[in-house]
């Protein structure tokens, strides 16, 4: 079926998890009028629940489509998706649970969004259904949440604000440091994530290897992301630990698919605090945990005691906040511009899924097709819709 001809614009699964359930409320909330759209699982009682909950929010709802099917049933997949234009996904850890869902959309052509942060899930999906996506047209675009929205589309924004310094068009090597900061509690699904991450080292880097193989990369073009290294910022007078997260990649392969960032761009990640003591109490954090994933027994303790679904109270969440502040030279031309919201790792991060799935269904975007970061698959539409959502995107 042609995209144009399927009954549903998106297609939510997860909705009866805690961070899709969160996603759900915001469609429920804000997503246009004109918007088709349905919630996906394999228990149509706990469905029905979630439908029941949002009919108090809208009670058109109370007719909300479901469409009930099994994560790991192919031709199940397969015909849900044909239903829709684009799938959304809260279902993690994906390394483990999301290879038959992308699949099925790349074989389809069926647009694609979900939470990832995971390098060897991306890598994998990269490798297996790259090709597929390009010749059915669909979009596969991954870590539509904290990871990676506000620094992906963060360098975008700061290099068009680079560009307008520079008179339009930059014509010289970019470096760029996003730092990171924010009071909330991370998610049971990204403490999962990131441990099944630590503890499959070595799978990650096979897949890594992989993938870099098989991308083509620009001829006459550069764009990497560096670790960097632990320092006092004197321009914003934090103390910066490098994070090891998928976001300075995202980053990178933005910077290599558009010509914009310049001839040769380079990006460093980093957690940023205003004391010493708290940069070193991080890096041995960091430390430990990664240490911990490698040994059955530890992970497993530590990984009940963060069990997944479960979240923050909403007046928990309502104090929490994010900020990461973004510094871009050229040729002794320099850009400070700051992202900031809300709660990261569920407020705002169901709602930069939401649009992410309304913008591809809904909006004009670039045309392309593949697996495509936010800001090469939706750049401009996208950072104007978060920028009407409430995530502010500014010149400091």
């Amino acid at each position: 079926m042609a995209a144009t001809d399927r009954p549903y614009d998106v297609v939510l699964f997860g909705a009866t998890g805690f961070t899709g359930g969160l996603t759900a409320d915001y469609l429920a909330a804000h997503a246009p009028r004109e918007l088709r759209w349905a919630i996906a699982g394999r228990s149509e009682e706990k469905l029905e629940a979630v439908r029941h909950r949002l009919a108090g929010t809208d009670p058109r709802l109370a007719e909300l489509p479901l469409v009930v099917v099994d994560a790991t049933d192919t031709d199940g997949l397969a015909a849900a998706v044909a239903t829709t234009k684009v799938v959304a996904t809260t279902i993690g850890p994906y390394v483990q649970h999301g290879g038959p869902l992308v699949a099925a959309c790349a074989a389809g052509g069926t647009d694609y969004v979900d939470l990832t942060g995971e390098p060897e899930f991306v890598d994998r999906t990269y490798v297996e259904h790259n090709a597929a996506a390009e010749g059915s047209g669909a979009r596969l675009v991954h870590c539509c949440g904290f990871d990676s929205i506000p620094h992906d589309l963060g360098a975008y924004y700061t290099v068009q604000q680079l560009a307008a310094e520079v008179g339009g068009e930059i014509t010289a090597p970019v470096t760029m440091r996003g730092v990171v900061r924010s009071n909330a509690t991370f998610s049971g699904g990204t403490f999962h994530s990131a441990m099944g991450a630590f503890a499959r080292a070595r799978q990650m880097k096979e897949a890594s290897s992989a993938r870099r193989r098989l991308e083509p990369r620009p001829e006459d073009r550069r764009s990497r992301a560096t670790a960097g290294r632990p320092r006092r910022d004197g321009e914003l007078g934090y103390w910066l630990l490098p994070l090891p997260t998928i976001d300075p990649f995202v980053v990178a392969r933005s910077g290599a698919a558009l010509a914009s960032y310049g001839p040769a761009f380079t990006y460093s990640h980093f957690a940023g605090t205003k004391t010493l003591r708290y940069a070193v109490g991080g890096t041995v954090g960091m430390g430990g945990l990664t240490v911990a994933a490698q040994v059955p027994p530890l992970r497993k303790a530590l990984l009940k005691r963060v069990p997944q679904g479960e979240g923050p109270s909403e007046s928990r969440r309502e104090k929490s906040w994010f900020t990461v502040d973004f510094v871009a030279e050229t040729e002794g031309t320099q850009v400070h511009t700051r992202v900031s919201g809300g709660d990261p790792g569920y407020t705002e991060t169901a709602k930069m899924l939401a649009e992410s799935a309304i913008c591809l269904a809904l909006d004009e975007n670039p045309v392309r097709s593949g697996q495509l970061t936010t800001a090469t698959a939706m750049g401009d539409a996208l950072l104007a819709r978060l920028q009407r959502a409430g995530i502010a995107f500014e010149r400091r």
